[in-house]
């Protein structure tokens, strides 16, 4: 066969495949798209890590463990069961690395940035992908707002990454240091928990430097773009919008909430807070009680904490972080939403208000139905692990968090994680897959245009409470 036959066939392949892929984008929902595009995500991922160049050893860490961490790492969620200092060789670890940012920043604001660059249009069906993935209430606005996102990202973990390579180079080196430096702060930023070091972050229990830099990077991640924005833009909290001033109340009450409960109860514990000065123990509490919003690093055992402890951590790790962050959980403005409504329905209904500023009444039904969602995802798992582990009575409360934890891609763990059946290993990570865009697709797909139905029934009461 002649050069030029052969490079035509090659080229009509081409045709044909990009054809078919176009077909499908325009035939796919944005939620579906989204979908789509995250599954393939954590496959060429796990393909990568399940390498051998990616292992330390030499030797593929295997399948089914390169799905999970691949899963872990695009779904910003931290939970792992191998080692990711001691397991993964560079190779791996950068690869992990990269699934992070692509995680936490979504893969349409990569997207938005090639597009830019090679002078392409940005259409009406990349913007509403966009919307989903930033959790806009418009289209408007949306490709200025992921130039700000990428410029927001990379301007804090580079920061970060300065300072803790400062801090690290005495005991790492400058080479070592400055890597560690920069996968931590990626991780942090994007609220994914990743780690470098086994135990994760307890050798620096009593550093303020790691603690306060680490902290800042996951707590801004966590409130989300649109809020960091629209801070800089008005800069007055007056001009501030609904959603920011929610955002930023909800987010300092329950850190407070953390922070106080962790202190004044672990302080009793010698396996924690009681072994630390009051120092130290001040950084635990704060880094403890901020962390559950979906950071995912840990400056203290967690299976050692007081079993009250741990329950308020899953609480706090149930709501998460921001809509529009970098964080998971049903969100704190979906939380405060729903604990206005109750307050409003025992003081005898009417208008739902906050900040001199009326809620609709779609947006108090769409955070109710994430909330029962999320809510039953967390029993079902919870009861499936307990099916495939066979875990025993008293072991019941290590499966209620690790499910909490991987559906709110908190990535904390008691411990059970590395202990996982095969089985058990899938059940998670589809949680964690679900966890990252479920809640998101549910609240996308309750906001499409209303279906009026052409039967009107006659309204009827049913009892409640």
């Amino acid at each position: 066969m002649s050069e030029n036959g052969r490079s035509g066939r090659q080229q009509s392949g081409y045709i044909k495949i990009e054809a078919i892929v176009n077909k499908l984008k325009n035939n796919m929902s944005p939620p579906q798209l989204i979908l789509g595009v995250f599954f393939v995500l954590i496959w060429i991922g796990a393909l990568l890590l399940a390498l051998p160049v990616a292992s330390a050893t030499g030797q593929s860490v295997g399948l089914l463990d390169a799905v999970f961490t691949a899963t872990s790492a695009v779904c910003v969620n931290g939970l792992i069961v191998v080692d990711t200092g001691s397991v993964y060789s560079i190779f791996g670890q950068v690869i992990i690395m990269v699934l992070i940012q692509i995680g936490g920043l979504g893969f349409m604001t990569f997207g938005i940035m090639v597009a830019i660059v090679l002078g392409k249009k940005i259409g009406l069906k990349q913007r509403l992908v966009l919307q989903q993935t930033t959790q806009s209430t418009s289209v408007q606005g949306l490709v200025k707002l992921s130039l700000y996102m990428v410029v927001i990202a990379f301007a804090f973990e580079a920061i970060a990454t300065i300072i803790l390579t400062l801090r690290w180079k005495a005991e790492l080196g400058w080479g070592q240091g400055a890597y560690y430096a920069l996968f931590h702060s990626i991780s942090a930023f994007n609220n994914a928990g990743f780690a470098l070091w086994s135990d994760s972050l307890t050798p620096f229990v009593g550093d303020p430097i790691v603690n306060i830099t680490i902290i800042i990077l996951f707590v801004i991640g966590g409130l989300g773009y649109i809020v960091i924005v629209d801070i800089f833009r008005k800069r007055t909290w007056k001009k501030l919008s609904l959603h920011t001033k929610v955002v930023l109340l909800a987010s300092g009450i329950l850190s407070l909430m953390g922070f106080l409960f962790l202190y004044l109860l672990e302080s009793w514990n010698p396996a924690t807070f009681g072994q630390l000065t009051w120092g130290e123990r001040i950084l635990a509490a704060l880094f403890q009680g901020t962390t559950p919003r979906s950071a995912g690093f840990n400056t203290v055992d967690i299976g050692s904490m007081l079993a009250a402890s741990q329950f308020f951590i899953i609480i706090l790790m149930f709501i998460g972080a921001a809509s529009g962050g970098t964080g998971g959980g049903i969100k704190t403005n979906t939380f405060v939403v729903l604990i206005l409504a109750t307050i409003n329905t025992f003081q005898g209904g009417g208008q739902i208000h906050a900040f001199e500023r009326k809620i609709a009444e779609d947006t108090v039904m769409r955070a109710l139905a994430v909330v029962v969602s999320s809510l039953l995802c967390v029993l079902t798992v919870a009861l499936l692990l307990t099916i495939s582990e066979g875990i025993l009575e008293d072991r019941f409360f290590e499966i209620l968090f690790e499910a909490t934890s991987a559906f709110s891609t908190t990535g904390l763990s008691m411990g059970l994680t590395s202990e996982l059946s095969p089985l058990g290993k899938v059940i998670v990570s589809i949680t964690m897959f679900a966890g990252r865009l479920g809640p998101l697709t549910l609240a996308f797909a309750l906001a499409q245009k209303k279906r009026s139905s052409r039967i009107g029934y006659p309204e009827d009461h049913i009892l409640i409470g």
